[in-house]
């Protein structure tokens, strides 16, 4: 049960999902992961829920508002930790990213900009304050691997590993680009050939889990769709890709 502390810049160290009914998301992904969930004001009668495995803080939910997201469909955003988050929104600017929303303060918790890279993905930075992020890693239920589908794959690589300082590699026999953020394995970059058609570019949470099947199964049963069944990939695990039943894209893993 890892505990995590900390996390080095460039990792990535949150996921938040913004969903269209947050009751439902907190009863769905409570359903499936086992996640609890509690709630706190955050202005304007909204509230942020932070959910939890074994105490520790796993992943962010908030309530889009019509109004203020403008048809934004519910998601799942990617956070990436830095040491300044206007440094690094600058820095996404000067290499072709666009800046969505300008840096701010979140209360005491951190400092925060919403950004869109080069090919069309969206993703945040963090800096941190009191709130590090993610607290759990390598337990059913947690985050284990981002990936990025995009039409562009290798201008999206060149983007992150100067924003970010990212190590990239591609096997021997494969188009797959994977990440190694802090000297860790965090993700990957799917090939162009992966993209879906009508999908637009995207960051997509792996969650771990102990049965791939029995899990993908119980999504189904608790509303929500299969977008690829469950699937062996040799060497890395059992996968399925999963929508909740808002519509947020998500996978699950059972790794090797």
């Amino acid at each position: 049960m890892p505990h995590i502390d900390s996390h080095c810049p460039g990792s990535f160290c949150w996921m938040e999902l913004g969903a269209s009914d947050q009751g439902a998301a907190k009863r769905f992904y409570g359903g499936l992961f086992g996640w609890s969930a509690s709630d706190a004001p955050m202005g304007d009668e909204a509230e942020y829920t932070i959910f939890r495995l074994e105490g520790r803080e796993v992943a962010g939910c908030y309530q889009l508002d019509p109004k203020q997201h403008l048809g934004v469909p519910p998601h799942w955003m990617t956070y990436i930790q830095v040491d300044s988050a206007d440094a690094a929104a600058e820095r996404a600017q000067s290499l072709g990213g666009k800046l969505i929303v300008d840096p701010f303060d979140v209360f005491d918790f951190g400092r925060m900009a919403s950004l869109q890279d080069p090919s069309g993905a969206y993703f945040c930075v963090w800096q941190v304050k009191k709130h590090v992020g993610a607290s759990i890693a390598g337990v059913p239920g947690a985050v284990c691997w981002n990936e990025l589908s995009t039409p562009d794959p290798e201008k999206a690589r060149i983007f992150y590993t100067q924003l970010f300082a990212w190590e990239t590699y591609t096997g021997a026999d494969s188009s797959y680009i994977h990440i190694k953020a802090g000297g860790k394995e965090a993700g990957g970059i799917l090939p162009s050939s992966s993209q879906g058609g009508e999908e637009p570019p995207h960051w997509l949470p792996y969650f771990q889990v102990e049965d791939c099947d029995a899990s993908a199964g119980r999504a189904r049963e608790l509303g929500g769709e299969w977008v690829l069944p469950p699937a062996t990939m040799p060497g890395v695990g059992r996968l399925a890709a999963l929508r909740d039943p808002q519509g947020a894209a998500f996978s699950v893993i059972q790794l090797t």
